[in-house]
């Protein structure tokens, strides 16, 4: 049963209210949602989260994805900071389907927020902020499934499994050796400093690549590849510099659409 106005009392040990001009709290609305009961279809639970959250303040937005791992969260933005904060004191442990909801300040603010309170310079700051993030957590994720791969299985002697595997085209030729090891893919390296630009047209010099990428703040240099035409990094004196520049580059067409220029973070 979904109960739609909390009635509980605040435990005495919760502890006290942040002030909402906390620095690292100052410019959140937006409260963050788990242990939802994943059965509920989201346009009912957006609707049950509204009911009860409405009380504290005025809601811009709910979010609650469908996808497999965001299952069972949600995140209720608020035009306020103030409300945010409420709201995750009176709520915290509350039942909604009989389910006691888990609430937190997210640790971000939500796309609502930035585009109600700023301009479309800071929004799209924030959405490539944001999908810095979702690329940096990519990349650790494939980075973890390469050791998981490389792990042994429970119960089976390392050096079994690291052993290399008889050829099965027949006994007496030499095994080939353990294959090489898988390589996260350039899409999902983690951000740094140094672009990897990839092709360019082979006329394409160190002027050329510089007029593309020296508009970008914190520009330092292009290196060109003695030897190969095509290629060129691109270093920037922080990382945010080359977020940025990746973001407003990459698939960029070249002399009249003839080549698409592909812009990834160097391996390191």
């Amino acid at each position: 049963m979904c109960h739609c106005t909390p009635t509980h009392t605040r435990h005495a040990s919760h502890p006290p209210r942040a002030n909402a001009t906390d620095t690292w709290n100052f410019h959140i609305c937006r409260v963050y949602v788990r242990n939802l009961e994943e059965r509920v279809k989201p346009e009912p639970l957006k609707e049950a989260l509204r009911a009860i959250f409405s009380e504290y303040g005025n809601i811009i937005d709910i979010v609650a994805k469908t996808n497999l791992k965001a299952k069972g969260q949600a995140f209720i933005v608020f035009d306020d900071p103030e409300s945010a904060l409420n709201a995750v004191e009176e709520v915290q442990g509350f039942e909604l389907f009989d389910k006691p909801m888990h609430l937190a300040l997210a640790r971000t603010r939500s796309d609502a927020t930035v585009l109600k309170a700023g301009n479309d310079e800071e929004f799209d700051m924030h959405k490539r902020r944001r999908m810095a993030e979702k690329d940096k957590k990519k990349a650790l994720e494939a980075v973890e499934e390469q050791k998981r791969l490389k792990r042994p299985l429970p119960g089976v002697p390392a050096d079994i499994t690291s052993r290399p595997a008889k050829n099965a085209r027949g006994a007496g030729l030499k095994a080939t050796g353990p294959g090489p090891a898988a390589v996260v893919p350039d899409e999902y390296l983690p951000p740094n400093k140094i672009l990897f630009v990839q092709n360019l047209p082979d006329d394409f010099d160190k002027d050329a690549v510089t007029a593309i990428f020296s508009r970008f703040e914190g520009f330092r240099e292009v290196r060109l590849v003695p030897g190969r035409s095509g290629i060129a990094f691109v270093e920037y004196e922080a990382e945010a510099g080359a977020i940025t520049a990746k973001e407003n580059t990459a698939g960029m067409a070249l002399k009249n659409g003839e080549k698409t220029m592909k812009v990834t973070y160097q391996r390191q």
